[in-house]
């Protein structure tokens, strides 16, 4: 069968064709960020286009564990079709920052299960799984604050977010953030937190692009509200 056929494309045929699509310069400069792929990501989606969402294949695809094939896994995946603890196992699995990534916002969000796995993973201790807890966390603040200790997890920032490990502390940092953002009562505290940790306060930030140290990004998103 063509590799270009959508219609009962096997496992064996995709890898093949991801193979294929191996860049040594691309390999380069994924692994400067952890992931260990050569692919191109665009072309990746091309033939994610192509293949539409296939559960079993996408299965099939995440259990060779070979990176490429797990990014393609979940852009093929239907994120309802998969249960709270399979999606535990394959959290547990997604080490690879890319994979990790859009595990969480391509399945994980899109499906039934958010808020159970955002409770349980919240303060696992790996630091990958709880890492995913905290961004999901992020996202609630965000989004659907209510029933959400905030001056309980701001204990929690200030106490453990400087000694975070990079990806954890990030997603403590997002939480930070979102807490000063949209909590006027809050935010005084959550601007002081930022300033004595002093988390990300170096970062290099574009021109133009609103920088993650939690203070100056509190700021500039209450500017662009209105001030409220």
């Amino acid at each position: 069968m063509s590799p270009t056929t959508a219609a009962g494309t096997t496992a064996a045929e995709v890898m093949a064709e991801l193979a294929a699509l191996e860049d040594p310069r691309a390999r380069a400069v994924n692994e400067k960020h952890g992931d260990d792929h050569g692919v191109n990501l665009g072309k990746l989606r091309a033939i994610a286009k192509r293949l539409k969402p296939q559960p079993e294949l996408a299965r099939e695809l995440w259990d060779t564990g070979d990176t490429v094939a797990r990014l393609l896994s979940l852009l093929i995946s239907r994120p309802k079709a998969f249960t709270a603890g399979e999606l535990d196992t394959m959290m547990r699995q997604s080490s690879v920052p890319k994979v990790n990534d859009w595990f969480v916002n391509y399945v994980v969000k899109k499906g039934p299960h958010t808020e159970e796995l955002r409770v349980a993973w919240f303060a696992d201790p790996d630091p990958v799984v709880a890492s995913a807890g905290w961004g999901l966390t992020g996202d609630r603040i965000a989004k659907t604050p209510g029933g959400l200790d905030l001056p309980g997890l701001l204990d929690l920032i200030e106490a453990h977010m400087a000694d975070a490990p990079d990806r954890l502390q990030w997603a403590m940092n997002t939480c930070l953030a979102q807490i000063g953002i949209g909590n006027p009562d809050l935010r005084a505290r959550a601007v002081d937190i930022g300033e004595r940790l002093g988390v990300l306060r170096d970062y290099p930030t574009p021109p133009n692009c609103t920088s993650p140290f939690a203070p100056l990004w509190i700021a500039e998103m209450v500017r662009r509200q209105g001030g409220q």
